[in-house]
């Protein structure tokens, strides 16, 4: 089902979120902040495109009620609409890092939500303290507080490397196909997608995917849809249509005027 909303295009959290570099001491673990400011709107439903990161959400509602959540991997785009005007700051965590902060494997996470502190990772005990700072504050707080709180061996280090390597691979304007990638890598393919399900939480078929689409809705409607599939890795516009459809429930013109399947209520988990 699908409701036609012709007075203004879809709301996502890029056309509103703004982003802050991770401090060196941080790279590990985490790849970004971003910042969505308090969206009054509450008639507009928010489109969460898929995303391959598990973030971690600091959520504060205009009424001052704050919570800290997790949003594992979502492998296809969710439409939702809340009755509380609210903004939130995001730690995007890298590749790899997901059981060491959260304490369990990205796969774990995929498409669900939790609270922060339901989690048995590390970064879960300081979920009060999160919920408690600024924006500006989670950076300086986190430098100081979370590289004393991780250990690694030696072969997690170098899974979390080989995952990024992979991951900076497919992430290409030309990536090779898993086979090609796990033989490049040294690793078996099953070894390839036993890491990509753990650290990220999707395969690396499906991260490619993800990345395509979230390709196409940062160039759909400044540039013709050829050049868009072209640029993006696809067969062809057709192959393009269908990924798109597959991944955000509807094509991508019709994403563009605004068709979008029916919005779902969005409540923290218990709530």
């Amino acid at each position: 089902m699908t409701t036609l909303l012709e007075s203004a295009p879809p709301l996502t959290a890029d056309l509103v979120e703004s982003t802050v570099s991770v401090p060196e001491a941080l790279r590990p673990w985490l790849t970004e902040l971003a910042h969505i400011p308090t969206v009054t709107d509450v008639s507009t439903p928010f489109t969460h495109v898929p995303q391959t990161a598990t973030t971690i959400v600091l959520r504060t509602e205009q009424s001052g009620r704050r919570d800290a959540l997790v949003l594992g991997p979502q492998t296809r785009a969710v439409y939702s609409v809340t009755d509380k005007p609210a903004g939130c700051s995001r730690l995007r965590l890298a590749p790899g890092a997901t059981r060491q902060l959260l304490g369990v494997p990205a796969i774990e996470l995929a498409d669900r939500v939790f609270r922060l502190a339901d989690l048995p990772g590390v970064i879960a005990d300081l979920a009060d303290e999160l919920t408690a700072l600024n924006h500006d504050e989670l950076f300086p707080y986190l430098e100081a507080v979370l590289p004393h709180r991780i250990s690694e061996d030696s072969t997690q280090r170098a899974h979390r490397r080989l995952l990024r390597s992979a991951v900076a691979s497919i992430s290409g304007a030309a990536p090779a196909p898993v086979h090609e990638l796990a033989t490049a890598l040294a690793v078996s393919e099953r070894q390839l997608r036993n890491l990509f399900t753990a650290g990220i939480g999707v395969s690396p078929k499906h991260f490619a995917r993800i990345g395509r689409v979230r390709t196409v809705l940062a160039h759909a409607g400044n540039t013709p849809w050829a050049q868009i599939a072209a640029g993006a890795g696809y067969y062809d516009q057709s192959h393009m249509s269908s990924d798109f459809r597959a991944l955000m429930g509807v094509p991508p013109a019709s994403f563009l005027r605004g068709e979008l399947p029916a919005p779902t209520p969005c409540h923290a988990p218990g709530i």
